[in-house]
């Protein structure tokens, strides 16, 4: 096969995954899927698509003769989808997180094993310039025995939770954990790792309406992995915050790393019998070479980096990087941390069914 066809759902992160696969050598977008048909109407045109199509129900779209779907639509929609497009055999490229319960994981996680087809999950952070290469960093063993991470995404986007009008969106029932790959990707990446056990704490809403747990303020999780490393996860939706803040950092034997306290963009290290003292230098999350064609994606050259590596795995028969395994190491931890808050700050053993085959 020289080329995949792609379907591509939900105009907004979909379609954003469309601008870069619809001038890969490798694929052609063949189909668009969206519950809104003008909005369907106003994006075919940018896709070179007819009428014909653009689809409103997702089983017609699916058999309209795919190879790869890309799901960009509302978390709650992901196990649906994920497992009919799975069924027929069809690879799936779906973004973060996996699934919005644990059922759903372990449904998604069958449909895996029993499909034909590959399936990975678009976490784009995995991706930016300077997590690959801070996992260079960690590969050399430049910070020695790494004992403690943490990870802090506060993303005010109170307009997404409760619109304008004042209508409450499928983000309410969100908890601001249950939003944790962006945070737990990299990390784990960077750890080579899995989380076994996990509490938080953060039920209070002083912010929006008490809508559900999405409108809590925030959330800060405590997680324990399989190698024993602590990992601290801070996240919320609605609190103020002015820009937007994604920080990372790791603690090893032989020194630290971590993005700035008040911008992602500048990071700091110290790095023992290399560094003299603090070294500061940028954070690029794009690569700095990358061409416009890379960045169409919407977050510099992530998401070209990332689709360039899932289809690799199905042009070559591997192994996708961010794999169902993965996918399950990134969303259910951040499930279990709210249950934990919820229960009042205790600590609960993460269901591990698909690491125990």
């Amino acid at each position: 096969m020289d080329k995949l066809r792609v379907g591509l759902v939900g105009i907004g992160r979909g379609t954003a995954y469309g601008r870069v696969l619809m001038n890969h050598p490798r694929t052609e977008i063949t189909a668009l899927c969206d519950t809104n048909a003008e909005k369907l109407s106003e994006n075919a045109a940018a896709f070179n698509l007819t009428d014909a199509q653009c689809f409103t129900d997702y089983e017609t779209f699916l058999d309209s003769g795919l190879d790869l779907v890309v799901l960009g639509t509302p978390i709650p929609y992901h196990e649906a989808q994920v497992i009919a497009a799975l069924d027929r055999n069809i690879h799936v490229l779906c973004e973060v997180t996996a699934a919005n319960t644990i059922e759903g994981c372990r449904n998604i996680y069958n449909a895996v094993r029993r499909s034909k087809a590959k399936y990975m999950l678009a976490e784009n952070c995995n991706y930016m310039h300077f997590v690959l290469e801070w996992k260079d960093y960690v590969d050399r063993d430049l910070l020695g025995h790494i004992h403690y991470a943490e990870a802090e995404y506060v993303h005010e986007i109170r307009q997404l939770v409760i619109d304008k009008d004042g209508n409450n969106l499928w983000r309410t029932q969100r908890a601001p954990l249950h939003y944790c790959s962006h945070s737990l990707g990299p990390l784990l990446l960077w750890l080579d790792d899995y989380i076994v056990r996990c509490t938080a704490s953060g039920t209070g809403v002083h912010i929006v309406e008490n809508v559900g747990p999405g409108a809590i303020d925030m959330q800060c999780g405590l997680f324990e992995t399989s190698k024993g490393v602590t990992i601290r996860v801070l996240r919320s939706s609605v609190s103020p915050r002015k820009p937007a803040w994604c920080g990372y950092a790791m603690y090893g034997s032989k020194g630290y790393i971590e993005t700035d306290n008040y911008t992602s963009d500048r990071a700091r290290r110290y790095f023992e019998g290399v560094d003299e003292d603090v070294v500061n230098f940028t954070n690029y999350a794009s690569d700095p070479d990358a061409s416009e064609e890379m960045k169409a994606g919407g977050h510099g050259s992530c998401e070209y980096l990332l689709i360039n590596a899932f289809l690799d795995s199905i042009f070559h028969d591997t192994k996708p990087p961010i794999d169902i395994v993965k996918a399950l190491d990134m969303t259910i931890p951040g499930l279990v941390a709210h249950e934990a808050a919820m229960r009042g700050g205790v600590w609960l053993d993460c269901p591990l069914f698909y690491r125990e085959v």
